[in-house]
C-alpha cells in the first residue's frame, strides 16, 4: 500500500471506504500515467482542466471576465462569484468531453482552496469536493501559488529540478522563494505594497487604456504592455522603487511609489492622456521600470539563496500572470544568463490562472500522498512557505 493510502487509513474507519477506492484506482493506473481533474475560480477566470501525469493537457476550458470587470475599474468580487456560478458546470463538463472521460475516470480531483477571493474560491471548492465525494475520487486542496510555482515542471521534471528560484509575478502576489520541493518553499522576499501584477493595473486605469476584451490577452497588464510596445522607454524619467541606501539590500518589492509617480505626472500635466504617443511612452517607461526592479530584487534573491541558504539553485522559474510580459522576460533572462542557470518560464497562456496549473500540482501532490479530506474549507490568506507546517486539524468556516 502506497504513501497516500497509508494517509488515509491511518486517520481511522471514516475514510476507508475512500482508502479502498483509492486502491482500485491504483491497481487501474499501474498500467497508464495518472489522470487528474484540476479546477480554478480563485479570482475572475473560471477553468477546468485534465492532466496527465507524464505532463499531457487531455482537456481544457477556460472562461474569462474582462468584459464584466472593465466598466467598474477592477474585479468585483460578487460580479465574480455570480460569473462562476455560471460557467463553472461547462467549463468542468467541456474539459473532461475533451479529454473523452467521465469523473469516474479521473484519478483525483484538485481544486483551488486558497488564497484568493472568498465568494469565488468557494465555487471551485465546492464544486471539486461534491464530485470527487459523489465518485470516490482522491481529493487535493491546491495552493494557487504553488500551482504557478509547479507549472513550468509539468513535462519537463528533469529540466526543472529542486531546489529552483522562483519569482511568482501576479495580480495579487509578487515574490521569490527557493521551491525546495513540493510542499516545501522558502520565502525570500515579497512585496510591501502592491504587487506588480496591481501596479501595472493601475497605471492602465490612469492611462485609460482599454483592457481588450479577447479570451487571449484581455485584461489591464496586457492592454499596457501592447501600448508600450510603441513608446520610448527614456522618454519620462521614473524612480527606481527601493534604490535608497536603507533599502537597497533589501530583497522585498515596493511598486506603490512607482504607480503613485505616473499619477503625479498626470495631475502636473506632464503628458496630454488623451496623446496615444504619450500614454505610450509612459507605459514603456513604468514597464521598464518595473521590469529593472524585478530584476534587481531577484538578483539580491540568488545571492542569498546560494550564500545564506546553501541552496544550490538548479534554474530559475518566472511564473504567474505578468511573466508572461516580454519586457520582464527579457530582464529575468539576462540575470539568468549572468548566473549560468536556465530561465524557465511556462507557455504565456499558462501563466495566467488556468485549471492545467491545478491539475498538475494535483499530480505532483498525489504523488507524495498528500491528500486531503473531503471537509476542506478553503482558505483566504495562505503564505505559501508556511505550507509544509499545515496539519489536517478541524477549523472554523473562513466565512
Amino acid at each position: 500500500m502506497d504513501l497516500a493510502l497509508r494517509l488515509l487509513t491511518r486517520h481511522g474507519s471514516r475514510r476507508a471506504p475512500l482508502a479502498a477506492a483509492l486502491l482500485q484506482r491504483r491497481r487501474r493506473m499501474s498500467a497508464r500515467p495518472m489522470r487528474v481533474l484540476g479546477i480554478e475560480s480563485s479570482c475572475d477566470d473560471t477553468a477546468a482542466a485534465v492532466v496527465s501525469s507524464d505532463g499531457q493537457i487531455l482537456g481544457e476550458s477556460t472562461r474569462h471576465q474582462y468584459a464584466v470587470h472593465e466598466e467598474h475599474g477592477g474585479i468585483v468580487p460578487g460580479l465574480a462569484a455570480n460569473e462562476h456560478l455560471k460557467h463553472m458546470p461547462l467549463v468542468i463538463r467541456d474539459a473532461l468531453t475533451a479529454a473523452g472521460l467521465g469523473v469516474s475516470d479521473l484519478d483525483a480531483i484538485a481544486v483551488t482552496r486558497g488564497p484568493g477571493l472568498p465568494s469565488s474560491l468557494a465555487v471551485c471548492l465546492t464544486a471539486g469536493k461534491a464530485l470527487a465525494a459523489a465518485h470516490g475520487v482522491a481529493l487535493v486542496g491546491v495552493h494557487h501559488m504553488e500551482a504557478h510555482a509547479l507549472m513550468a515542471r509539468m513535462g519537463a521534471e528533469d529540466r526543472v529540478r529542486f531546489p529552483y528560484l522562483c519569482v511568482l509575478v501576479s495580480g495579487g502576489h509578487t515574490m521569490t522563494l527557493v521551491a525546495n520541493a513540493v510542499n516545501d518553499y522558502s520565502l525570500l522576499g515579497s512585496t510591501r505594497d502592491d504587487s506588480v501584477g496591481e501596479a501595472f493595473d493601475k497605471v492602465a486605469r490612469e492611462l485609460r487604456i482599454p483592457w481588450g476584451v479577447t479570451q487571449e490577452g484581455g485584461g489591464p497588464g496586457p492592454a499596457l504592455e501592447r501600448l508600450a510596445r510603441t513608446g520610448d522607454p527614456l522618454r519620462f524619467a521614473m524612480p527606481l522603487p527601493m534604490d535608497k541606501h536603507d533599502s537597497a539590500k533589501l530583497l522585498d518589492f515596493s511598486f506603490s511609489g512607482l504607480k503613485a509617480h505616473v499619477r503625479r505626472l498626470r495631475e502636473i500635466g506632464a503628458f496630454d492622456s488623451a496623446s496615444n504617443t504619450d500614454c505610450a511612452d509612459v507605459a514603456a517607461a513604468f514597464q521598464m521600470t518595473a521590469a529593472r526592479h524585478l530584476r534587481k530584487k531577484t538578483a539580491l534573491a540568488f545571492t542569498h539563496a546560494r550564500t545564506a541558504l546553501g541552496a544550490d539553485i538548479t534554474c530559475l522559474v518566472v511564473s504567474g500572470g505578468v511573466a508572461s510580459n516580454q519586457t520582464v522576460r527579457a530582464q529575468l533572462q539576462a540575470l539568468a544568463d549572468e548566473n549560468g542557470v536556465e530561465l524557465v518560464c511556462p507557455p504565456p497562456r499558462l501563466c495566467t490562472d488556468n485549471g492545467v496549473m491545478i491539475a498538475w500540482a494535483g499530480v505532483e501532490r498525489v504523488r507524495r500522498g498528500l491528500l486531503d479530506p473531503y471537509t476542506i474549507d478553503f482558505i483566504q490568506k495562505w503564505p505559501l512557505d508556511q505550507l509544509k507546517l499545515m496539519g489536517y486539524a478541524p477549523r472554523s468556516s473562513s466565512f
